[in-house]
């Protein structure tokens, strides 16, 4: 067996890896939703490097997933490809809006659908109607949120938005706290910590993205959900964000829409100067490998989706030119 059918190897024995006896079904969402998990690491470092061997056109490419930072690394060369979540955070480093100080030389080479949004939740016990009163009676919420140290309020997506709506409302973390308030901060929407809080009264609020893993919950315990609108939508939208609903036809026991910003999508960024060729094969590849991929609305990927531009994957950020031709050479893009 040559060098490259080992590495090749390595990689579908990695990728393999999720799918073996050291997976298993779980319950550890909040909404008590069956799903798998594994014992393997999950934090990906990839790197298919070239060597001196081969002619000079050869490729090398890296692969990261997360959000800011990992955007910043392909503006600046020190990765190839960033899978991150959501749309919107590439929306802003593209324009140079929120966490990015400049507009960054970005690209996608589609978006993965995803359907979220932002869910501002509070219990009908706190009489609370808008984000605005919060600031205005300065009221102790009993919050439960991602992670608000400095690093995430300005640099992860979530938190980063959280913070955001929470500012154009005219409150911070640290208010919350200094009017006797107390912060949960859990590790994922979904952590069954959450779900324990909001089931037993330790927490009268919720502001946080994967609505879909902890909304059910908070609605069947007489939560509600705070409109993200006038003037804080305004500041939001300028940012980047698109407005959507939290809605009801989503959520029993919901008696209207409720206005939020959107957090949908899982694009795939490249440097607008990675060669057309390069950007065409990574759309070859993702096609030849659709059965495989992960999409998050349970349905097998569909090619013609990565560039729609629709509710489950909105994009604001130009495709790659190589990928633009991908896509309409094979009929997706009309």
């Amino acid at each position: 067996m040559t060098d490259m059918k080992r590495r090749y190897s390595a990689v579908e024995l990695a990728a393999a890896l999720y799918d073996s006896s050291l997976s298993y079904q779980t319950t550890r969402a909040a909404e008590q939703v069956l799903q798998t998990d594994s014992r393997v690491g999950y934090s990906l470092k990839l790197a298919l490097t070239t060597t001196r061997s081969q002619h000079e056109k050869g490729v090398s490419l890296s692969f990261a997933a997360d959000g800011f930072r990992e955007l910043r690394a392909v503006a600046q060369g020190k990765i190839s490809l960033a899978w991150i979540n959501p749309s919107v955070a590439a929306t802003m480093a593209f324009k140079g809006k929120g966490a990015s100080r400049r507009p960054l030389p970005l690209r996608t080479i589609g978006v993965f659908p995803s359907y979220d949004v932002m869910g501002f939740a509070v219990h009908q016990s706190t009489g609370i109607t808008s984000l605005a009163q919060i600031r205005k009676e300065r009221i102790p919420l009993r919050l439960s949120t991602g992670k608000v140290t400095a690093a995430f309020l300005s640099h992860h997506p979530t938190m980063f938005t959280v913070h955001a709506v929470m500012k154009a409302a005219g409150f911070t973390p640290a208010d919350l706290r200094k009017w006797g308030g107390k912060i949960q901060s859990v590790s994922r929407p979904s952590h069954p910590d959450r779900r324990a809080a909001i089931e037993n009264g330790t927490i009268n609020a919720v502001f946080d993205e994967g609505i879909k893993s902890w909304g059910q919950t908070a609605v069947d315990h007489g939560f509600r959900y705070l409109a993200v609108d006038g003037e804080i939508m305004k500041r939001m939208v300028a940012l980047g964000y698109r407005s959507s609903v939290v809605p009801k036809s989503r959520f029993r026991g919901m008696p209207e829409d409720v206005k939020t910003v959107d957090f949908s999508g899982w694009p795939m960024v490249v440097h607008a100067g990675m060669p057309d060729d390069v950007a065409y094969a990574l759309c070859e590849a993702i096609e030849a490998r659709k059965e495989l991929m992960p999409t998050d609305n349970y349905r097998p990927l569909d090619p013609a989706q990565l560039c729609a531009n629709d509710e489950e994957a909105p994009s604001d950020v130009p495709l790659h030119p190589g990928a633009e031709r991908f896509y309409r050479e094979r009929g997706y893009l009309k």
